[in-house]
């Protein structure tokens, strides 16, 4: 068999594993809004007949 190549020492993966032994895990930021999004504008122009219905 052959030997395993040690890993590139990280110095950021070091430091963030030192922190997660001595704090913990951090917990997750992200929320997720129950509410759906009001307000948002159309993309796209209407088009003529929406435009002729509109005016009637």
């Amino acid at each position: 068999m052959t030997k395993r190549k040690p890993r590139k020492f990280s110095a950021t993966k070091a430091v963030k594993a030192n922190a997660r032994e001595l704090v913990g895990q951090p917990k997750p930021a992200r929320v997720v809004d129950d509410k759906p999004r009001v307000g948002r504008q159309t993309k796209h122009k209407p088009k003529l007949e929406q435009i002729i219905q509109q005016e009637e």
